[in-house]
C-alpha cells in the first residue's frame, strides 16, 4: 500500500488549517503508519517525532540534498532573514483565529526550519518561509482503514512568483524519490521507538 495520498484525503477533512491557508495550494498529502496507535496518541506521536526531528536523522541521502540545498540558499540569498517569516511574508500566526492555541514561543523546530503555528488534539501545523515559497507543514491524526490511528502529513505551498513554481517543479523528483520514502523510515520509526524517545510514556 502506498504511502502516497490524495490531495482530496487533506482537503475533504475538516482540518482548522483550511481557514488559514485559502491561497495556498496542496502540493503533497503523505501517510505514516503508527501500528497500534489510537485515538489519543497524537501528542506522544508528536513528542517522538520532535526528539527524532531533522535530517540529519534520515539518512545519508537526503542530508546530502539538504547540505546542497542550504549551501545554494546561502550562496544565493534564498533564506536571508528578509525573505523569512514577517518579513517577505505575513506569519499566519498574525491571523490565527482566537480560539486557536498560540504557541509561546514561536522557535522553529529542532533540526527543521519550521515554527510551530498550532497543536490541537487531533491536528498540528508548521510554517516556514523564504525568497522560493511561503509553507505550511499540516500534521493530522486520522483512523486508519485497519481502526489504527496515523498520521497524515500535507504539504500546503504558495509559491513566490515564477521563481518559486520554478524551484518547486525542480524538487519535486527529488521528494518522491528521495525525500519522502527516508522521511518515511524516519517517521514511523519514531513511533516505533516512542518509549525512548519520550521517557516516561506509556506505550
Amino acid at each position: 500500500m502506498s504511502n502516497r495520498l490524495p490531495h482530496t484525503e487533506h482537503t475533504s477533512r475538516p482540518w482548522r488549517i483550511h481557514e488559514l491557508t485559502r491561497g495556498f495550494r496542496v502540493e503533497d498529502v503523505w501517510r505514516y503508519r503508527t501500528p497500534g496507535a489510537g485515538p489519543d496518541d497524537f501528542p506522544v506521536m508528536l513528542d517522538a517525532l520532535a526528539a527524532l526531528a531533522g535530517p540529519g536523522n534520515a539518512g545519508l541521502s537526503v542530508r546530502f540534498l539538504f547540505a546542497v540545498r542550504w549551501k545554494l540558499g546561502a550562496l544565493l540569498g534564498w533564506d536571508k532573514p528578509k525573505a523569512s517569516l514577517g518579513k517577505r511574508v505575513r506569519s499566519l500566526r498574525e491571523i490565527l483565529p482566537s480560539d486557536l492555541p498560540v504557541p509561546p514561543d514561536g522557535q522553529a523546530i529542532r533540526g527543521t526550519p519550521f515554527t510551530r503555528l498550532y497543536v490541537l488534539e487531533d491536528e498540528s501545523a508548521l510554517e516556514l518561509a523564504n525568497k522560493t515559497v511561503h509553507t505550511v507543514c499540516h500534521l493530522g491524526w486520522v483512523q486508519g482503514e485497519n481502526g489504527d490511528y496515523e498520521m497524515h502529513m500535507a504539504a500546503l505551498v504558495k509559491p513566490n512568483g515564477i521563481f518559486g513554481r520554478l524551484y518547486m517543479a525542480l524538487i519535486k523528483p527529488f521528494r518522491y524519490l528521495i525525500v519522502y520514502p527516508k522521511m518515511t523510515q524516519q517517521w514511523e520509526r519514531a513511533w516505533r521507538d516512542r518509549d525512548r524517545l519520550v521517557p516516561g510514556i506509556r506505550a
